[in-house]
């Protein structure tokens, strides 16, 4: 009677410890994904910077394009703001598809600026357009970069949550499912043009 009692014991520690260590490896991947989603939220607002100064570089020379720049500013601000709903709180999947579709638009209107600006000579020619236009280029390649790491974090988070007998420990503490920072409509998966 003992040695049953002395092996449900260790049978139960063995099963708490196994617990544990699940539900801890689940925190792990949660934070490694939220910690990516942090790189990305930094590059995104270097870009959301520098959009307000290539819109006034631009001004000067595109006076008959106002709608072309409003657009700019507009799904500029949509997509601050819905960056700033998905950074406090990355798993929420709702705020993700919000800032997927908002990119989506911003990348759109940034396209549509720099075919307009292809027509004005004197603008390509602009040494602020230029540094500008290479700094976009560089942050576009940063975000592309932290997209890729925040879906892998993502993807090992939802693998660890989703497999058997981990996803039993998952249920019991409520681990939701990450969602991916991917692109919706094919034709944004072009990145916008910016080189003069």
């Amino acid at each position: 009677m003992t040695f049953a009692l002395i092996g449900i014991i260790v049978f139960l520690l063995i099963l708490f410890f196994w617990g544990v260590a699940v539900y801890n490896g689940l925190v792990t991947h949660r934070n490694r994904y939220k910690n990516a989603f942090a790189q990305i939220d930094v590059q995104l607002k270097r870009r959301y910077e520098l959009i307000p100064n290539l819109v006034e570089t631009a001004k000067g020379y595109m006076k008959h394009e106002r709608e072309t720049l409003e657009a700019v500013i507009n799904a500029r601000n949509a997509a601050f703001g819905a960056a700033g709903k998905a950074a406090t709180d990355p798993t929420d999947g709702r705020c993700i598809k919000d800032l997927n579709r908002a990119e989506g638009e911003l990348t759109g209107a940034l396209g549509r600026l720099m075919v307009v600006v292809e027509q004005y000579p004197d603008l390509k020619a602009n040494q602020n357009m230029l540094a500008l236009q290479e700094e976009l280029t560089s942050t576009e390649n940063k975000v592309a970069f932290s997209r890729q790491s925040f879906n892998d974090a993502a993807m090992m988070y939802n693998n660890a949550r989703e497999v058997f007998p981990s996803n039993i420990i998952a249920g019991m503490f409520n681990f939701s499912e990450a969602s991916l920072f991917e692109v919706e409509n094919p034709g944004e998966r072009v990145a916008p043009k910016v080189a003069f």
